[in-house]
């Protein structure tokens, strides 16, 4: 009974990819529910201006895979992973909270959160935590970078991200 769902774990995690190849070559893959389909969009948004719609998001651990795989960059993502690792804070600026999520794929991200503003900071995050993201992914070697975990000040032209930890959103 186990390797029947297995298999189709896996079947839709690579058709999942597979999906994104082809939508990221600019070919409609898109199909309905009733026929079991999925539809995975990575898009590379510029920033936005006033009346701009809001920004395709890549949502799943599987697509942010294929994000790394692609380097992509500049790319609004929402996931969720595990602190494996917590980092000193970035102090050199705008000040940043900075950890390492586990992606259920085994891709690490690194988070690096603005804390300019004192409410903005985790309190309490330990390694083995949950938390979910919506922010801007950049890649680089170790799996990438989500950052613009907050709400812009200024005319940035950045959608307002989030982090969620323990039920509480961080913004």
């Amino acid at each position: 009974m186990k390797k029947p769902l297995l298999a189709a774990a896996v079947l839709l995690v690579l058709g999942g990819l597979l999906f994104g190849l082809f939508r990221l070559a600019g070919e409609d893959v898109s199909s309905g529910p009733e026929s079991g389909g999925v539809v995975v969009t990575v898009s590379t948004p510029r920033p936005r201006k006033a009346g701009d719609p809001a920004p395709h998001v890549t949502n799943s651990n599987a697509a942010l895979q294929l994000a790394f795989q692609l380097r992509q960059k500049n790319l609004q993502v929402s996931g969720e992973g595990v602190v494996s690792k917590l980092l000193t804070d970035d102090n050199d600026g705008s000040r940043h909270q900075r950890f390492v999520l586990r992606l259920s794929t085994g891709q690490t991200l690194m988070i690096a959160h603005n804390i300019d503003e004192p409410e903005r900071r985790i309190p309490r995050l330990a390694k083995g935590d949950t938390v979910r993201f919506y922010g801007v992914y950049e890649w680089n070697e170790e799996g990438g970078t989500v950052h613009w975990t907050h709400r812009p000040g200024g005319s940035s032209g950045h959608v307002a991200g989030w982090l969620e930890h323990e039920g509480r959103k961080y913004q």
